[in-house]
């Protein structure tokens, strides 16, 4: 970890850089890298700071309660300096995300599967949704390379997805729990496979191997989780890259041309600048970077910037889900081990007519994250109850839970969307998202599948109990398509390599672009397309 915190002391400034990036997430990162290492100079904008490892709720007494409270994946229960408010009261799930160097891959359980190639192909497999402008093989030398840099564990072989490059590391062990569900999943003769976990299980660079603590969606105080703060930010700081925190964007300027001239934003002390750049990227995540383009209204986009078409904020795609747990009669050390990395299964997947439905969903096997979650309810918020039996009650459950986290592929809908609230500002006054979501009828008979089967394999994996919750209410961690990819400048932002039908220097590297949302966590395909935007942008270049 020292390396890292030698990058992060050194840092460049430039007053004309050849790129400003907004955001220092997961894409944005990618980006940075990659342009600074073929010689660009660049800017990143950051409305968070740096997370210290040792202020993680890890070194606290109080774990627990901090994930209810100032580490909640929420920012509206957070509400933290940096955070702005989300107004919801339209939708079905809460907007997660977390505003950090590293953005959400600070608040993340680092559970790193790909896309299947059949999630280019949504329109013409099944008739709805869209397909992509590119393919799974377009995409995965950006897979490999995005796998490389960062540090991933897993098994190769997995039958339900295409070959792929050597994992990095060894997969996390499956351990009681992982064992007892894979006997469930063999008996009913399902797939499963070990996680592609963002987790390294051996020293890779300078960080070491993963110790299985545990509750890694309140970050890693070792840097064994590949988070983007210690994988792409200190090779990019080292390259030169200028990052600055604590600098929040109000809009994005256009010269008389309509071309992005650079970035409005606050600075540290609440001091308005502006940073001009002949390049403009946008890595603010689903619902980020909608708001900004909204917020970005000018003579020649009176609409909001890149919004001629009214597609800005568009076609919001959270994933439904849903969760069920299985009591076991005897301990499986549930507890043990990261929270969202251990087996799953995609059985359920791909598209069967008979089943009522398009598309399908993933089994997920999670782990539990501690006692008082535990007396909570857990993943299906079914509390232990109080009173004289509480403690028999409570003992029937720890060690002994396993959850199985049940994600379903999200049709992209115009009714979805994310704008600009007439009245909700942050603190700085600027207007803040307004999100309107409502589950579509296909995610209803998909997630009531999706939960029965889960139900069938825990009781094949011995469960004397099961308890579900479908869907579950705070589930958007995953903010996509509300700036999507296409050919057509109609009904699309941005074209096949993120570039701006209507601003020929902006591009958009983050979760909106996404045309659809497959039934996985996104992050690996939205680092993958980041390097390729990238690699399009360095060979343009001129």
């Amino acid at each position: 970890m020292q390396g890292i915190e030698a990058a992060r002391a050194a840092t460049a400034h430039y007053d004309d850089p050849d790129v400003v990036i907004v955001g220092a997430g997961a894409s944005g990162a990618a980006v940075a890298w990659s342009l600074a290492s073929a010689g660009f100079k660049v800017v990143t904008l950051e409305q968070g700071g740096w997370v210290n490892p040792q202020t993680l709720p890890h070194h606290q007494a109080d774990w627990e309660i901090r994930r209810l409270t100032d580490f909640n994946a929420d920012p509206n229960v957070r509400g933290a300096i940096e955070d702005y408010p989300v107004n919801e009261t339209a939708s079905t799930f809460s907007p997660l995300m977390y505003n950090a160097v590293g953005g959400s891959t600070i608040h993340w359980s680092a559970h790193f599967p790909r896309y299947h190639p059949s999630d280019f192909r949504v329109r013409s497999l099944d008739g709805d949704g869209d397909d992509w402008p590119l393919t799974y093989d377009e995409l995965e030398p950006f897979y490999d390379l995005n796998d490389r840099m960062i540090g991933i564990a897993g098994r190769n072989g997995d039958p339900s997805q295409p070959p792929r490059s050597p994992r990095q590391t060894p997969p996390i062990p499956l351990g009681p729990l992982g064992e007892a569900m894979a006997r469930g999943f063999d008996k009913l003769g399902w797939h499963w496979w070990p996680s592609d976990s963002a987790i390294v299980t051996a020293p890779y660079g300078d960080r070491p191997a993963c110790n299985n603590c545990g509750p890694c969606d309140l970050g890693c105080p070792t840097g064994a989780r590949s988070s983007a703060d210690v994988t792409y930010w200190p090779l990019a700081l080292r390259l030169g890259v200028e990052l600055r925190t604590r600098c929040r964007v109000r809009e994005i300027t256009v010269d008389a041309d309509g071309r992005a001239r650079g970035v409005l934003y606050y600075d540290d002390a609440g001091v308005i600048q502006e940073q001009r750049a002949p390049l403009v990227i946008i890595a603010a995540n689903g619902v980020g970077t909608p708001r900004l383009l909204l917020n970005s209204k000018s003579r020649q986009f009176p609409d909001g910037l890149a919004n001629r078409a009214g597609m800005v904020g568009k076609c919001l795609m959270f994933h439904p889900f849903g969760t069920a747990s299985g009591v076991l009669p005897d301990s499986v050390e549930s507890f043990r081990g990261p929270i969202g990395c251990s087996i799953f299964s995609h059985e359920f997947y791909e598209t069967d007519e008979s089943r009522g439905f398009i598309r399908g969903f993933m089994m997920q096997v999670v782990r539990e994250t501690g006692p008082l979650n535990e007396a909570l309810g857990g993943a299906t918020a079914t509390r232990v109850p109080w009173g004289a039996g509480h403690h028999a009650a409570f003992a029937e459950r720890f060690g002994r839970v396993i959850n199985m986290g049940l994600m379903g592929e999200d049709l992209p809908e115009l009714v979805n969307e994310v704008t600009l609230d007439p009245n909700l500002t942050d603190s700085d006054g600027i207007p803040a998202p307004l999100v309107r979501y409502r589950l579509s009828e296909n995610s209803v008979k998909l997630m009531e599948l999706a939960v029965a089967k889960a139900r069938e394999a825990l009781e094949a994996a011995g469960a004397i109990k099961v308890l579900i919750r479908n869907p579950l209410r705070q589930s958007g961690w995953h903010l996509l398509g509300t700036c999507r990819m296409g050919d057509d400048p109609k009904n699309s932002v941005v074209d096949r390599w993120g570039r701006a039908h209507d601003v020929p220097n902006l591009f958009i590297v983050d979760g909106s672009l996404m045309v659809t949302s497959a039934a996985v966590n996104p992050t690996t395909t939205i680092q993958a397309l980041a390097l390729r935007t990238a690699d399009y942008v360095k060979q343009a270049r001129g």
